[in-house]
């Protein structure tokens, strides 16, 4: 019994690579301890807080990222 499995090659990414890798900084940063608030200055303690916080250098960088939320 074989199972074939279709691979689409032509999906455009939602995130650049470097976005991703931004966002995995943040998340790092973020489980060490070390991630700090921009405003405040404090010790980030939510993981949706982390991922938004690694967006929003990605954005500032450059790096294709998806749009604020509002």
């Amino acid at each position: 019994m074989f199972l074939v499995f279709k691979i689409e090659e032509d999906v455009m990414a939602k995130y650049s690579l470097k976005s991703q890798e931004t966002v995995e900084e943040a998340m790092h940063k973020f489980k060490r301890g070390t991630l700090k608030s921009g405003g405040s200055g404090e010790t980030v303690k939510n993981k949706k807080q982390a991922i938004a916080i690694g967006l929003s250098e990605a954005r500032q960088k450059g790096y294709k990222a998806p749009k604020k939320a509002q």
